[in-house]
């Protein structure tokens, strides 16, 4: 019975760590470095824009099928309970099948009793689909802090990036932009994992 106690007393840490429901799905154990996969080269730039993209694989699709599952993701993402009413799909071509969608959500630093910490989180995804395959990407990233009581906006360029959200040395993140890098990196990894296992 002792070791189940110190066992569960043990995992409390990394539990409190998720404090987004999507986060709960694919939480691990930390690794030596918890802070690894957010260090340099993690928040690519493409012509001075942040930008976050993959390629996701769907052997034996058309660009058509590829593209109403896809658009059927996007707009059910937009309705899921951290979404704000300004989510939605924007650009729907279903002769080119491609796709954009803006949203805004809550990406939650810490939820404890008397402590809510928090950013609206504002980004675009695309999605430009062919046979076998589809380009998504995730840009035009800005965050609105402290909202209810000293509101201040910051986009990716000049908060997530290398630059500022690295300490100098570019071994641990930043103390303060640090934790928006981190939270960036982790929704989009969920998202992009969403999609590539849509087509599994």
């Amino acid at each position: 019975m002792k070791k189940i106690f110190v066992a569960i007393m043990a995992l409390m840490p990394l539990m409190g760590m998720a404090q987004n429901s999507w986060e709960m799905e694919n939480e691990q154990g930390t690794k030596a470095n918890p802070d690894q996969k957010y260090l340099a080269g993690a928040v690519p730039m493409v012509d001075g824009k942040v930008q976050f993209s993959t390629e996701i694989s769907a052997p034996g699709k058309s660009a058509a099928q590829i593209y109403d599952t896809l658009l059927a993701y996007f707009t059910q993402l937009s309705k899921e309970d951290n979404q704000l009413e300004q989510s939605r799909v924007v650009m729907k071509d279903s002769v080119n099948h491609q796709l954009a969608a803006n949203y805004q959500e809550w990406l939650v630093f810490k939820n404890k009793p008397l402590v809510l910490d928090r950013t609206r989180f504002m980004y675009t995804l695309t999605a430009e689909c062919s046979d076998g395959k589809a380009e998504v990407t995730m840009r035009r990233i800005y965050y609105l802090y402290d909202e209810e009581r000293n509101p201040q906006t910051y986009n990716a360029e000049e908060w997530i990036t290398d630059e500022y959200g690295l300490k100098k040395n570019k071994d641990k993140l930043s103390r303060v932009s640090g934790k928006f890098r981190r939270k960036t990196i982790d929704r989009k990894d969920y998202l992009f994992n969403k999609m590539a296992n849509l087509f599994k």
